[in-house]
């Protein structure tokens, strides 16, 4: 699923897929769908993990290297026990600073980590089972901005122009948030399962 498929997704949702008359232009589909990409990356972003070097002597992890950063997880440190140690810390900027016992002595240690999703014209990073929903919410944003462009002619289309898409717009991305919320919950329940039984610091 690339930026020209997902366009397509969200012009069937809408119910426009006439060319020789769209009511929404390609620039308009768009940016609704980085809007939507926006908003799923926020509740359901990218999981990562990287093995970053830590310093001798110093508690500070640099983490400049992590873009389109969203939240940092989990610090492992030393990287690779049995049973996973993972350590407590701090994030400010692009910088982790140790705050537990342990402190850098120049080995590697594992950042989980996520980070926002990419769609373009080449690459997507949504997961198969979430591309519907991202059509939902991004047909929900196209709509509401024809919303708003109705009411700021009003005087042409009358005082309601904008009331059955304003409505329309607002049922649709009711779902879609409602939607991110159920997977949400369910990826830190993952998450839950995936470090119980670890050793935390």
């Amino acid at each position: 699923m690339d930026l020209n498929n997902m366009r397509a997704l969200v012009r069937c949702d809408l119910k426009d897929e006439d060319s020789s008359n769209y009511r929404w232009q390609d620039n308009e589909i768009d940016r609704a769908i980085q809007r939507a990409v926006a908003e799923l990356s926020r509740q359901l972003p990218r999981e990562m993990k990287s093995v970053v070097s830590t310093v001798n002597g110093s508690r500070d992890i640099d983490i400049s290297a992590l873009a389109d950063r969203v939240t940092v997880d989990r610090v492992e440190f030393p990287a690779g026990e049995i049973p996973r140690r993972f350590q407590r810390f701090v994030v400010y900027a692009n910088s982790i600073t140790l705050t537990g016992d342990a402190g850098g002595n120049g080995d590697n240690c594992n950042i989980y980590w996520s980070k926002l999703h990419t769609l373009d014209n080449n690459t997507s990073t949504i997961p198969g089972y979430l591309e519907d929903v991202l059509a939902l919410g991004a047909a929900a944003y196209a709509v509401l901005a024809q919303a708003q462009y109705r009411t700021d002619i009003a005087g042409i289309g009358g005082e309601r122009a904008d009331s059955d898409y304003q409505s329309w717009g607002e049922a649709m991305l009711k779902e879609f948030k409602s939607r991110l919320r159920r997977f949400g919950r369910e990826r830190k329940l993952k998450q839950s399962t995936l470090y119980q039984g670890d050793n935390s610091e």
